[in-house]
C-alpha cells in the first residue's frame, strides 16, 4: 500500500532519472578515477586543448553531498517543468545553461586571473550541475511564481533571489565559494536569459517571455525596481532592439482584455498550465493511497 509520501518520491520522469544516472556515474568516475579530473572539469588554464570541459564539468559533481542535492533537485523540480515544456525543450534548457554557464565561468576566470595575477584562477577546478540547478528555478518561478512552497510557505517566485543570497552570505564565512558561487549566479542569469529571450513558444510560434511579470527586475523587491528598470531596458534594447512596450501591448493596456498572443495572455496560459501540471501531479500522489484504502474492505472480505 502506498502512502502520500512514498508517492511523493515517485513519478519522476523518465528523463530525469537518466540525467540523474549520468550525474551518479560522473560522480563514481572522478572518484575511482581521479586523473580524469583534468579532462573533464573546467580548469581555465587548460580549456584550450580541452574544450569540450565548457559541457562536461556540469555532469558531474566532485562531492558525495553535490552529487546526492543535485539528483534529488533535479527529479522534484523536473517532475513540474518537464510536463509543461516537453522533454525535447527540457533537454535543450539544460544544454544550452549548462554550457552558457560554463562559459561565462571561464571568461570571468581569465579576466580575473590577467586583473589580480593570481593564477588560483587559471588552476582551479570548476564542475557541478548546480548552475543548472539555479537556472531551473528560474523555471520554477516562471510557471509557478505564486505557488507557496510546502513547509517554507514562500512563494516560488522568490526562490532564485533567495538562493542567491543566501550564497553570496555564505561566501564570506566559507574558503571554497569561488568554486561554485560564480556558477550560481551566471546559471541564474543565463536560465533567466533563455527563457525570457531564447524559448520557443508553440501557440504563438514566437520566443521567450516578454511579460512585465518576468522581467529582470522581478528578481529584485518592490523598492529596487525602479532603479534596476532602467538599467536592464538599456540591455533588453541591446538584446532585441526594441523596447519593452510595443504599440500592440499599449492597445491591450487601453482596453483592458488581453489579445492573443500578447504578452500578458501569453503568461497567464504559461502560469495556468504550471498549475495545471501542478495539481494534476498532486492529484495523482492523492489518487494512489484513496485507491488502496478503498480496496481494504473487499480485501478483508475476500481473507475471510
Amino acid at each position: 500500500m502506498s502512502s502520500p509520501g512514498t508517492s511523493m518520491l515517485t513519478n519522476f520522469t523518465k528523463l530525469c532519472k537518466g540525467l540523474a544516472l549520468v550525474l551518479v556515474v560522473g560522480h563514481l568516475v572522478v572518484q575511482f578515477i581521479p586523473a580524469t579530473i583534468p579532462y573533464l572539469a573546467l580548469i581555465p588554464a587548460r580549456t584550450i586543448p580541452f574544450a569540450w570541459n565548457l559541457i562536461t564539468s556540469g555532469y558531474f559533481e566532485l562531492s558525495v553531498y553535490g552529487v546526492v542535492f543535485s539528483t534529488v533537485s533535479l527529479l522534484f523540480m523536473g517532475k513540474f517543468l518537464e510536463p509543461v515544456w516537453g522533454s525535447k525543450e527540457f533537454l535543450k534548457f539544460i544544454f544550452v545553461v549548462n554550457f552558457l554557464t560554463y562559459l561565462c565561468v571561464f571568461v570571468t576566470a581569465i579576466a580575473l586571473y590577467y586583473i589580480t595575477r593570481l593564477e588560483i584562477y587559471l588552476y582551479m577546478p570548476f564542475a557541478g550541475f548546480h548552475g543548472v540547478l539555479a537556472g531551473l528555478l528560474v523555471g520554477i518561478k516562471q510557471i509557478i511564481p505564486d505557488q507557496e512552497v510546502l513547509l517554507l510557505k514562500i512563494k516560488a517566485k522568490w526562490l532564485p533571489s533567495i538562493m542567491l543570497i543566501l550564497s553570496i552570505a555564505s561566501s564570506f564565512f566559507t574558503l571554497d565559494s569561488a568554486a561554485y558561487l560564480p556558477t550560481l549566479i551566471f546559471g541564474t542569469y543565463m536560465g533567466w536569459l533563455y527563457l525570457r529571450y531564447l524559448q520557443r513558444r508553440p501557440e504563438t510560434k514566437l520566443r521567450g517571455d516578454p511579460s512585465d511579470d518576468f522581467a529582470f527586475s522581478s528578481f529584485f523587491p518592490e523598492l529596487l525596481r525602479p532603479i534596476i528598470d532602467p538599467i536592464a531596458s538599456i540591455f533588453h534594447r541591446m538584446l532585441c532592439g526594441r523596447s519593452n512596450v510595443t504599440s500592440e501591448d499599449h492597445d491591450y493596456a487601453t482596453s483592458g482584455a488581453p489579445l492573443p498572443g500578447s504578452d500578458s495572455a501569453e503568461a497567464s496560459r504559461r502560469r495556468e498550465r504550471g498549475a495545471r501540471a501542478l495539481e494534476e501531479r498532486l492529484a495523482t500522489e492523492r489518487m494512489v493511497p484513496a485507491r488502496n484504502k478503498d480496496e481494504l474492505p473487499s480485501d478483508a472480505l475476500d481473507s475471510v
